[in-house]
């Protein structure tokens, strides 16, 4: 990208959100490398916390956490080209988030306010630095409101389902689809309907229903946005 590219980007937040499976942190990484943007996984801020928050032996169902256990968080974020390593104090936890228990708890303790207050500002703080691919749940409503560009992906629960179960099994984990389709929709029913930053489309976010489309042709769908909105970022790009 050259220097003029380089220097309007700065500050640019393009926003994707939509429910697990849907298909979003494929295409923001897709999509993050194409712009040379920063990668910002919000849910793995959320895991990485709730990893915390566990090793402490916080009830993700307690009513309030303790603001000493979230005072204590030494949560560090490091850009790298496949995107954001994390790491708690000095250990890197990037791969040791990605199990299921961790996804769901992070999911419990994400309904509560001081925990998303406290990752809020960490979402922020990592955006600051240039053109950012924020990928998520509320980021276009909640987290960057007033980002150029929102989407939202959706698609079908029992295609988010496979997905879901595809992407454990390639990973070794141990997983069956009746088991990951249920608790998909549990945490669907939980991000939905939450008092704090429900998961919502936010009213200027572009719809995209990824459930019979490839990734490619997800990001062939946004890119005709980017390059419409934003055309700066579209200069070297010859595809």
């Amino acid at each position: 990208m050259d220097e003029a590219a380089t220097s309007a980007i700065h500050g640019v937040v393009i926003a994707i959100d939509g429910p697990a499976g849907s298909g979003k942190s494929t295409v923001a990484r897709i999509l993050a490398k194409r712009l040379e943007f920063l990668l910002l996984d919000s849910g793995a801020l959320y895991r990485a916390l709730a990893l915390h928050l566990d090793r402490l032996a916080v009830d993700p169902d307690v009513p309030v956490v303790p603001e000493s256990a979230l005072e204590s968080l030494d949560l560090r974020a490091e850009t790298a080209a496949e995107g954001v390593r994390l790491f708690l104090a000095r250990e890197e936890v990037t791969d040791l988030i990605r199990g299921e228990r961790i996804g769901s708890i992070a999911s419990r303790f994400s309904t509560k306010p001081e925990v998303r207050a406290t990752l809020l500002t960490v979402q922020r703080e990592i955006a600051s630095k240039g053109g950012v691919i924020a990928e998520g749940r509320d980021m276009g409503t909640v987290v960057f409101p007033h980002a150029q560009l929102k989407f939202f992906l959706r698609a079908e629960p029992e295609e988010r389902a496979r997905r879901r179960y595809r992407e454990l099994v390639e990973r070794g984990q141990p997983a069956e689809l009746p088991t990951v389709e249920a608790e998909m929709r549990v945490r669907d029913l939980r991000d939905s309907t939450r008092k704090e930053s429900p998961l919502v489309q936010a009213p200027d976010a572009i719809s995209i229903d990824t459930t019979h489309l490839t990734p490619e042709e997800v990001i062939q769908a946004i890119w005709r946005h980017v390059c419409q909105e934003l055309p700066f970022a579209c200069l070297n790009e010859t595809r």
